[in-house]
């Protein structure tokens, strides 16, 4: 499925116009179903759509095994009184059929939540204390990974306007890259890959992002029971709060041969 599309653009360049056409990420809402239960819409890159539901079902703490999940499959229902426009539904059918309230909403930078009742969700609905992981990680390969995920990045370098998330090894391999035009979407859809493949928890593994760490993303890692989530820029001080109260290494600002540590750098084998 296509991540990007062409619109005709002009260009202004040292005085002179041109016209043409331009190749941008394609943003779509999609609907998640859960047991004939509309439970969130999200503005999303399409690709990968059944891991990005199932990827959010685990960051929600409603998911912690495929073998929770009967069936999901993608659906496609077209709006009777405008055909052209096409509703977008992932369904997904638990054997539990337990009702999911949603907490966090990819919809929106705000998750509705204060701080401290995010952080203190985060520890009541986790499957895996990151406690448990002693995992380490060389700085040297740390600092590979954004390059590594950059030059994967098929859609970026199309439309220059997709994030990426990308799961590696303490080796520096990457294993796992997924694009979106939200952080969090990319993450999601990581984390719903690890989901089908029978890998969670994410214990032994990094995950690396583009942009900024936001709390949510500390948040998605921490409930995806990865040790490190590095960034190539900044987190938010509610990021490296819950990455501090969850045992996770928050890395940010890894660019250029260099990063900054905010929580557990133990992993790193450094000194607070």
């Amino acid at each position: 499925m296509a991540s990007t599309d062409r619109r005709r653009v002009l260009r202004w360049r040292d005085g002179a116009i041109d016209a043409g056409p331009d190749s941008l990420a394609i943003e779509e809402p999609l609907e998640i179903e859960v047991d004939g239960v509309s439970v969130s819409t999200t503005m999303r890159t399409p690709g990968h759509d059944i891991e990005l539901a199932l990827g959010w079902l685990v960051s929600e703490g409603s998911l912690a095994s495929v073998d929770e999940v009967t069936e999901a499959k993608e659906c496609f229902e077209h709006d009777a009184e405008d055909p052209d426009q096409v509703r977008r539904i992932v369904q997904v059918t638990t054997r539990s059929h337990v009702p999911v309230q949603p907490r966090l909403h990819a919809t929106s930078s705000a998750c509705g939540v204060c701080g401290a009742d995010l952080i203190a969700m985060t520890q009541r609905t986790r499957h895996w204390p990151l406690t448990e992981d002693s995992t380490s990680f060389d700085v040297a390969h740390v600092l590979t990974q954004p390059e590594t995920l950059l030059a994967a990045q098929r859609g970026f370098a199309a439309s220059g306007g997709l994030h990426a998330a990308g799961l590696f090894t303490p080796g520096g391999d990457l294993i796992c890259l997924r694009e979106d035009v939200g952080r969090h979407n990319a993450v999601d859809k990581v984390i719903g890959w690890a989901l089908q493949e029978r890998r969670l928890p994410l214990h032994g593994h990094a995950l690396q992002v583009s942009g900024r760490a936001s709390a949510e993303l500390v948040h998605k890692a921490v409930m995806a029971g990865v040790p490190l989530l590095a960034a190539v820029s900044a987190p938010s001080t509610l990021a490296v709060d819950l990455a501090r109260e969850s045992g996770l290494t928050l890395v940010g600002f890894v660019r250029d041969g260099s990063l900054n540590v905010y929580a557990g750098p133990e992993r790193l084998g450094l000194d607070s």
